[in-house]
């Protein structure tokens, strides 16, 4: 029975009241120290509490209630009732606008002392007002007024803190109700809109009955998403709001002390979260994992505020008992705070125990990957921050055990979590065991993992690691190995890893020399300036050379050296540096000693050799520089770091002129000036040294000649420093450019002497150089040609290598025409690409590597010539020059499809020959559309000499031969990338199985033991599939090229064969050979402008008709037949000979009278607008 007001006149209403007392035993209310007694003036203590009630406890009133509560006080009203009902009923008419959800403000503030469940007259006479709550709202309010707390926090934007008082308020006045709130909550959260009732909350035996029938109804729905991953736009929704409140709600709580008084408060919120975090349902299990977790992390921090607490009662209890007077009461009060919150403590610790137990332990292992990632993110929160109970052996083992997790961001997550135990050197001890069960996982995760990010992570927490001295050495090598790695994420990760392992190498060394005072006795002060007198920093160059050499151990010494470009066999990416280029990158960066360039330099112009004549010595200086002394793998190492170093310091100078904003000062401008001067200086007097000492080694010397790319001649030019110091450089290049046989070295050689050829003022020194490396060449070549074939390959071989070279990077055309006399055994007389076209066709067949090297150079120097030729020609057509000859290119055509008949099919020497073959046609296909004027010179047509006569197609011969190369090397990558291609049509040539190439890939390799050994297999069958994709896509641009130049597949009865053949298998052989057959085919229009124009004539035509009337209709139709007709002349059709002609790749018609050329032409138009027509049909059948 419910309770009514005790202050009333009338008699049958006190009988009634005084039942009620009766039954309620007031005197309870009057011992409870805990309700707060309100009270007004007039002394109505009911009237005062019923004015504080929550409006939304009032809207939580049945109906069915109300009604009974109608029935039972139908006694009439006091005049207090009246006036109270009057003065409720004035307010809600004077502010109609007052939303009832504005009322929860009037509630006192939650303190330890909750309010007192109100009386039931209260309650019925609060009811009245409830039409304000009938007036229209925002749709999305509306639609959430059943559910409170969800409205409260994401719609109406309520104070967290104000939402959780109001919510323990109703708590206390009915928990079921309340609890019903809260479940309801986390189910709208769910994305559901399903509902539990008080019946629901209070039998908690058939929560996983009820939770199985919301989850049933859900899915009939269909919902796909849910709010906690939505991303849809007007999603109020937010992870961070929900877990908030959570946590306030624990919070406040554990301040009221509810949490500890009523068991049953966090006993049914973890029945209703447990069960719906173990739901077959993703939003279910997801968003009750996420709640779950955040009540543990809340707890967490509640425990640490208790700890620190207790631990602070305990200080003042042990000073109180300290004291000459002990006060045994205020003793008395502190043990028994400290023994309340041990048993808070304890209970906490439950409830921490039992959310790891039922939620975390099912749900690390959940099919989400977003729930395994929550999941790793909560126990390292839980770590973190109550580590007195999580810090142990039985937890962390989840977190190595995700490691393995295949999902990259619950590996991301995992990482992440460690790295900050690991950051904290406190937690050593705890970590050790941890660390030597799961290092191995991290090493392979560093070295192995898919993601690049989570291999940079897994190296900075391998650096922690290290740090607390976990780490292995052989563990610190494999790491410090990835300074090679391809990935440039990597590298930049592992930049401090190795540096630390650099320092810590260093500074055993200077130990094991007699510690850092030793070393300044032994070495004395060092001076700036002074880079020849030994110095420490050569200690830390020694060490980072020994570890680079550990580290690249097992690899050969020819990797030094760029693989050359020519051979079929290597990839090279142009443009790209060599691993040591790129590691020397990282340690100048780490290191900040390797930037000292000069010092290094200094380092390793030093004289080793002299410095210990023994292996025993006293002499500390003397056992010094022994230390220091370099090998050459070493000495090959830091060269690279030279190289690199100098870069750095130069770029850095520049980048400094320029601050932040963009803006430049003289200051910063004339320090960056004064950077490049010096660095200009130093190296052109280090540069000579450094080759005269290491010039004799291919290898040191490409090294050193790529110091000379970064040289800014200018500087040395306005310095005024003397010309003969340049022209001694210039000669200790070309000194090294004739000595050196090495593709290498003539590489950087030529590039240096291209760059220094880019400074005009020092034009005239350069272009004298380069004329004597010329005369000195083409007389080896004169004389070595006039030789016996048995001794002069080799050096024939090394000469056209040089001649090719030089011909890449300056005019050859006036050297490779000049006559040389002949000799005693061949007196004719010869030129340059006489001797070289000789050369090529004498070595077609091919008896030795000397043998394909010299053809190879020799097809590349006469490319050359023909490219400078060609550029010759067309500076002078730009001119308006007259012509008097032009290059004849068919001797050298014949001689290619020569070599291209004496190999076989994919011969790296046959692929050369080919490329070089479509390349020389292609070049002077683009002479097709020039038209020249006779000169003052020459007036009559008849003497001038028409470009357009150097456009000859291939012939039939070698097109076949193409032919051949490019079906084997499609057919050799569809092997080994084991794709299928499509069947031969009826007019490809046959095939001959014996002729196949062979494929060592398909060699079993399932006998193979050796883990090792497969590995180097795997790579190696990698290798040769990315060889023979090369080989494919630059045969194929190279063919693409000769027929859009129609200079191949242009006539003859296979007309077309190669364009139908080349697009045959498109989509079959992969990304890259479908990228290179789109500039085979053109982009198709609509309609040209031209069609546009006709219909606007026809348009007209057609106004014109309706005006002209019935009679002149036939005459105008005609007309229109007319004009439709030159129109569509006058349309330019695709692939046509105007649209070659517009895209330069066809000749202009010019009348010089000969009908057979007309013919001709007519001929090909037929032919071309029928292969049109065809290519169309293909289109359509084929698409």
């Amino acid at each position: 029975m419910e309770l009514s007001d005790p202050a009333t006149p009338s008699t049958d209403a006190i009988n009634r009241r005084k039942s009620g007392r009766t039954k309620q035993k007031p005197l309870l209310y009057q011992q409870d120290p805990n309700i707060p007694i309100v009270s007004n003036r007039s002394g109505k203590r009911k009237r005062a509490e019923s004015i504080i009630v929550d409006a939304n406890d009032v809207d939580n009133v049945d109906d069915s209630e109300e009604e009974s509560i109608t029935d039972e006080s139908d006694g009439d009203p006091d005049e207090e009732e009246l006036k109270e009902k009057r003065r409720t009923e004035a307010k809600a008419k004077t502010a109609p606008t007052r939303p009832p959800t504005k009322k929860p403000k009037k509630t006192p503030s939650t303190t330890t002392n909750l309010p007192m469940r109100p009386a039931t007259n209260g309650v019925k006479k609060v009811s009245k007002p409830r039409k304000p709550r009938a007036k229209p709202r925002n749709d999305s309010i509306a639609e959430t007024d059943e559910d409170g707390l969800f409205a409260d926090i994401f719609f109406r934007g309520l104070d967290f803190d104000d939402v959780t008082a109001a919510w323990i308020s109703r708590y206390n006045e009915h928990n079921a109700n309340a609890m019903c709130e809260f479940v309801n909550f986390v189910l709208k959260c769910t994305g559901c809109n399903l509902k539990v009732d008080v019946h629901d909350i209070e039998d908690p035996d058939n929560v996983p009955s009820k939770i199985s029938d919301l989850q049933d109804e859900y899915q009939a729905e269909k919902i796909t998403d849910y709010p906690l991953i939505s991303k849809a736009r007007g999603n109020s929704f937010s992870r961070a709001s929900m877990t908030a409140f959570v946590a306030c709600l624990i919070e406040s709580t554990h301040a009221t002390g509810l949490l500890y008084e009523d068991l049953a408060l966090i006993e049914n919120i973890q029945v209703w979260v447990t069960t719906m975090s173990s739901s077959g349902i993703r939003p279910f299990r997801h968003t009750a994992t996420v709640l779950a977790l955040a009540m543990a992390n809340a707890i967490c921090d509640l425990v640490k505020e208790i700890n620190n607490n207790t631990a602070l009662t305990m200080k003042q209890r042990d000073g109180e008992k300290k004291k000459k007077s002990v006060n045994k009461e205020r003793i008395a009060v502190f043990e028994a705070k400290v023994r309340n919150g041990e048993k808070r403590r304890e209970m906490a610790e439950g409830w921490l125990r039992d959310v790891f137990d039922t939620v975390f332990i099912h749900r690390y292992r959940d099919v989400d990957p977003r729930i395994r990632v929550d999941c790793a993110a909560a126990l390292g929160n839980w770590i973190t921050t109550y580590p007195d109970f999580f810090f142990e052996g039985q937890y962390l083992r989840y977190l190595g055990w995700v490691l393995s997790d295949a999902a990259s961001q619950t590996r991301t997550e995992v990482v992440k979590q460690l790295l900050k135990l690991y950051k904290s050197k406190d937690n050593v001890i705890r970590l050790r065991a941890f660390t030597d069960r799961f290092r191995p996982r991290m090493i392979e995760m560093a070295v192995q993992d898919s993601e690049p990010t989570i291999r940079a992570s897994a190296i900075e927490l391998l650096d922690s690691i290290r740090e607390m001295g976990l780490l292995e050495p052989d563990d610190v090598d494999t790491i410090g190995k990835l300074i090679f790695d391809a990935e440039p994420r990597v590298r930049k990760a592992v930049t401090g890893f190795f540096a630390e392992n650099i320092n810590d190498v260093f500074v055993s060394t200077i130990e094991e020399l007699g510690g850092e005072e030793g070393m300044d006795e032994i070495l004395g002060e060092e001076v700036d300036d002074d880079f020849e007198n030994p110095r420490k920093t050569w200690l830390k160059f020694k060490c980072i050379a020994e570890v680079l050499q550990s580290y690249d151990s097992g690899n050969a010494d020819g990797e030094f050296s760029r693989p050359d470009a020519a051979d079929a066999q290597t990839l090279v990416a142009e443009g790209s540096e060599s691993r040591y280029s790129t590691a020397a990158q990282i340690i100048c960066k780490g290191v900040p000693e390797a930037r000292d360039w000069e010092v290094l330099a200094a380092y390793l112009l030093y004289d080793h050799s002299s410095s210990v004549q023994g292996n025993e010595t006293d002499d500390p200086m003397a056992a010094f520089k022994a230390h220091c002394q370099l090998n050459e793998r070493e000495e090959r190492l830091l060269l690279e770091i030279l190289n690199t170093s100098v870069k750095a310091r130069l770029t850095e100078a520049i980048e400094s002129e320029v601050e932040k904003k963009g803006k430049r000062t003289k200051a910063r401008k004339d320090e960056s000036r004064q950077i490049q001067e010096t660095t200009a200086l130093y190296l052109a007097q280090v540069i000579p040294r450094l080759l005269k000492k290491f010039g004799e080694n291919p290898t040191t010397a490409s090294a050193v000649l790529r110091l000379e790319h970064v040289l800014n001649l200018d500087i040395f030019q306005e310095l005024r420093q003397d010309s003969t110091e340049y022209a001694s450089l210039l000669d200790d290049i070309n000194k090294q450019f004739l000595t050196h046989a090495d593709h290498n070295v003539l590489a950087e050689a030529s590039s240096a002497l291209l760059h220094a050829r880019a400074f005009e003022d020092l034009g005239e020194v350069t272009e004298g150089k380069l004329q004597e490396l010329w005369d000195e060449t083409v007389e080896d070549l004169r004389v070595q040609s006039n030789g016996a074939k048995d001794s002069r390959t080799i050096d024939l071989s090394n000469t056209t290598s040089r001649i090719a070279n030089l011909a890449s990077i300056s005019d050859c055309s006036e050297i490779f025409e000049f006559t040389f006399l002949g000799s005693s055994e061949k007196p004719m007389k010869r030129k340059v690409t006489d001797i070289l076209d000789e050369l090529v066709a004498e070595h077609a067949v091919g008896e030795d590597l000397e043998s394909d090297l010299l053809v190879t150079n020799g097809m590349k120097a006469m490319l050359f010539y023909y490219l400078w030729k060609a550029r010759s020609l067309r500076a002078k057509i730009d001119a308006g020059e007259q012509i008097e000859d032009l290059p004849n290119y068919e001797p050298f055509s014949t001689t290619i499809s020569t070599v291209m008949s004496s190999r076989s099919k994919l011969d790296d020497v046959r692929l050369t020959a080919i490329g070089t073959l479509l390349d020389l046609h292609a070049l002077f296909a683009t002479f097709r559309q020039v038209n020249l004027r006779p000169t003052s010179k020459s007036h009559d047509t008849n003497d001038v000499i028409d470009p357009s006569e150097l456009v000859k197609e291939i012939s039939p011969r070698a097109q076949d031969m193409i032919s051949t190369t490019f079906l084997a090397a499609e057919k050799l990558f569809a092997k080994k990338s084991r794709r299928n291609l499509e069947s031969p049509a009826d007019d490809d040539p046959p095939d001959d199985p014996d002729s196949d190439p062979e494929d060592s890939s398909d060699e079993e390799d399932d006998d193979i033991e050796d883990e090792e050994e497969q590995l180097r297999r795997n790579h190696h069958k990698q290798h040769e599939l990315l060889v023979a994709e090369r080989r494919l896509c630059e045969l194929t641009g190279k063919i693409i090229l000769a027929v859009v130049g129609r200079v191949l597949d242009a006539s003859g009865p296979k007309k077309g064969h190669f364009r139908k053949r080349l697009l045959r298998n498109k989509i079959k052989l992969g990304v890259n050979f479908k990228e290179v057959l789109g500039y085979l085919e053109t982009p198709k229009t609509k309609k040209s402008p031209a069609p546009s124009r006709a219909k606007a004539k026809g348009a007209a035509k057609a106004n014109e008709k309706e005006n002209l009337g019935a009679k002149s209709k036939a005459t105008v139709t005609e007309e229109d037949d007319d004009d439709e007709a030159e129109n569509a002349e006058e349309a330019v059709e695709e692939g046509g000979e105007e649209d070659l002609r517009r895209k330069e790749l066809a000749e202009d018609i010019v009348d010089d009278g000969s009908d057979a050329r007309k013919e001709r032409r007519e001929e090909g138009e037929q032919e071309q607008q029928q292969q049109q027509e065809d290519e169309a049909e293909d289109d359509i059948m084929g698409d």
